[in-house]
Order: structure tokens, then sequence, then C-alpha cells
């Protein structure tokens, strides 16, 4: 049971970044197809603006499904979330484009990204939730490494499945019908994932929850909202900046490496690496979290980033595909310790009873307000500073921020709690 609800876990994952990761991977493409211009850099913000939209919608998501799934159960919410962001996904892949329809191409492009968002601010949270409250206690870190890592992989299968058509087709078929075949293949990549939770259960302390829940009143929103508004607040920081520096990796690198005279085919290659390196280590830093405590984990990673971030992103914009390449593996490293404290954080901080809905908005809310907005901010800083390097910048001083408050303010160590209390 265990190793299916991994599987489930990571499935779901993959599936849910895979959809959001097409989009980034996509973004040239798409911003030709459906904010055609004069100007590439206004059709570029055109695309990453809509990029950003499904993310402002996902605590919408978060909070609904956060307080569904804290009230039947996860299983149930996350067939309809997987269900959902594949279906919207696929859609994507059938829109007619601006030359064909006009000014309705883009709109129904954001309709799309909406219903990706929406699902996804239940997908997001109700996975790594169902994972940790079913992993062993003094491996919670290296679980819930495992399930997110998951996040990292679909840049390397979208990544190659579009080098591979980019190089196998012409270039006008590829901007005809081959840009699409990524996207018709999320849904049945979701029936897949509905098989494997479907041989899943609910964890005992749910099912715990669900028992007194029968015999007493149960507002999930409104008791998260009540007992958690300071840890919610505390998840909001420190996921926001693993937020912006995920989303700088999987959804703005590729087009920020062919902007700096790299070719799409070079720019995909080095970001798949890049982001294999992220699936392969994070398990580690979720492993060594769980010997050594959350708190040094964000701190130590944190501290990289505020010092890293800069060279990191100067040797991206180098030109030079092995520096581009080195320059990202310096910034998945600084990620990766990190995310050997966060992921574990932000589910591990609240309770079972409300675990759901409090992680749900919370996370949800860093990542529309850090993690949706990275692209569009990466890409206004460049052009309208000049300097390549200007999101490392944006990125230094935002990790500078988190580390003072970790250092400042009373953020908890969590590793080891259940419930609130310290398990022996």
């Amino acid at each position: 049971m265990q190793k299916r609800v991994l599987a489930g876990g990571s499935v779901g994952q993959f599936i849910e970044f895979y959809d959001f990761t097409l989009y980034g991977l996509s973004a040239v493409t798409l911003a030709a197809l459906f904010f055609p211009g004069e100007s590439q850099l206004a059709s570029m913000l055109s695309t990453f603006a809509t990029f950003g939209v499904a993310f402002f919608v996902r605590p919408l998501g978060g909070l609904f499904f956060g307080a569904l799934g804290d009230r039947i159960g996860r299983r149930k919410v996350l067939y309809t979330t997987l269900l959902a962001i594949g279906a919207a996904t696929t859609l994507i892949g059938l829109l007619p484009t601006y030359a064909t329809v006009g000014a309705a191409a883009p709109a129904l492009l954001v309709l799309c990204r909406l219903a990706q968002g929406f699902s996804a601010g239940g997908e997001s949270v109700g996975a790594p939730a169902f994972v940790f409250e079913h992993a062993p206690l003094d491996r919670r870190g290296l679980w819930l490494g495992i399930t997110l890592a998951a996040t990292a992989l679909p840049s390397v299968v979208g990544g190659t499945l579009i080098f591979v058509l980019s190089h196998v087709l012409s270039p006008e078929v590829f901007l005809s019908y081959g840009w699409r075949i990524p996207f018709l293949l999320a849904l049945p990549l979701a029936f897949i994932g509905l098989w494997i939770r479907s041989r899943t259960e609910e964890s005992p302390a749910f099912q715990q929850v669900l028992r007194k829940a029968e015999h007493q009143e149960h507002s999930p929103v409104r008791e998260a909202f009540r007992e958690n508004k300071v840890r919610m607040l505390q998840v909001v920081f420190v996921m926001g900046l693993t937020a912006v520096g995920f989303y700088f990796l999987s959804g703005y690198f590729v087009s920020y490496l062919q902007d700096s005279g790299l070719s799409r085919e070079e720019s995909l290659l080095a970001n798949a690496a890049a982001m294999l390196l992220y699936a392969v280590l994070l398990p580690v830093g979720g492993l060594v979290g769980d010997r050594v405590g959350r708190k040094p984990m964000l701190i130590a990673g944190s501290l990289a980033l505020a010092v890293l971030a800069v060279p990191s992103f100067s040797l991206v914009t180098s030109g030079s595909l092995g520096l581009a390449l080195l320059g990202q593996s310096l910034f998945v490293l600084c990620l990766i310790t990190y995310g050997g404290g966060c992921y574990a954080f932000f589910v591990e901080i609240f309770t079972t009873r409300t675990r759901f809905t409090s992680a749900a908005v919370s996370y949800n809310v860093a990542y529309a307000l850090f993690g949706g907005t990275a692209p569009f901010v990466g890409t206004y800083l460049v052009g309208s500073t000049g300097l390549d390097s200007a999101p490392g910048w944006y990125m230094a001083g935002g990790a500078l921020i988190v580390l003072v408050l970790l250092v400042a303010t009373r953020v908890p160590e969590t590793r080891r709690r259940v419930d609130g209390e310290v398990a022996l």
C-alpha cells in the first residue's frame, strides 16, 4: 500500500507539472501562434501573463478542493483534480490559433489556463498531503522529496518530446500541428494516474479524523483560518521562495536561454539536463532534512540562493551551452538544499484535521504571488534594464528577505511533529 501511495502521489505530481511545464517550454511557439505582434518582447510578456493567470485562480481551487478533501477524503478529491487538469491541457492542444479565429484564440487559451489553475490548486497540495500521511515518521522528507521530484521530470519528458518533434518535423509542420502533440498526451496520462490512485486507501490518521467528524461539526475553512493564520503566513513566504526558483528553472529558462543566443534545441537540452539533476537530488535533500531538521535546510538553502543566484544567472546567459548548463546546475543545488526543508515543512506544520485546506490556501497563494509571476517578472526585468542577470538579482533579493524572516521570526522546526506534538 505504501508503494502504491508513493506511486499515486508521484504520478499525480508528474501529470500536473507536465501540463503546467508544457506551457513554459512552448512559450516561444505559443507567443507566435496566439499573441502575434510587431514586438517579440510584447508577445512574450502576453504569453507569460497568460501563464500567470492560472496561478491566480489556484488559491480558489485550493480553498475549494482543500475544504472538500478535509471533509470527504483526499482520494476522492484527487480523482477529480487529476482528470480536470488533464482535460484542460488536452483542450489547449485542440485550440484554433490567432490566424484562424483572431482574438478568440487567446481568450480560449486563458479559459483553459484558468481550468488548469483551479484544478492544480487542489492537486498540488492534495498529493503531497496524501503521501505525507502514509509516510514513516523518520522518512517523511525523503517520501515528499521523491513525490516532488516528479515535478521536475515533466521538463525532461516534455523538453525531450518537443526537441524530437522539432527535429523530425519541418518548422512549418511543427507550427501547424507538431506543437499540439505533447498537449494531447495529457488526458491519456491522467487516466493512467487515475488507475494507480484507485488502488490506494486513505491513511489511518485521516480515517480517524473522518470518524470523529461524524459526531461533531467540522468546518475546515473556518477552523483553518481561526487556528492556523500565523502558520499559513509562514508557509506563504517559505514556499514563495521555492516557487520563484522552480518556475524560473522550469517555466522561464528555455525562452531565457534562447534570448541569450542559444538555439531552441540547445536550450531544451540544457534545461532538461538541469531538471533531471533536480529530480535526482531532491530526494537526497529530503533525506538530509530527515536527519538534520527542516529549519537548518531552509536557512542553508536561502543563504546559498542569496549568494549564488546572480553568478548562476550570469552563467546561464553567457551564450555558451556548457556554461549555461553549469549555471543551471549551480542553481539546482541551491534549490534542492532549500527544498530539503520546505517540501516537508509546508504540510508537516499543520494538523491532519485541517491540513489540506491550510496547506492548499497558503501554498497556492505563494505560488500565485511569486511562482506564476516569475517568468513575466524575469522577462520584464531583462527588457526594461537591458541586464541579462537582472532575474538573478530578483532571486537573490527574495532569498535574502526569506533568510532574515527565518532567523528573526518564530518559524518552528517541524521534523517528527505529529498533529502539533513532537513524537518521541
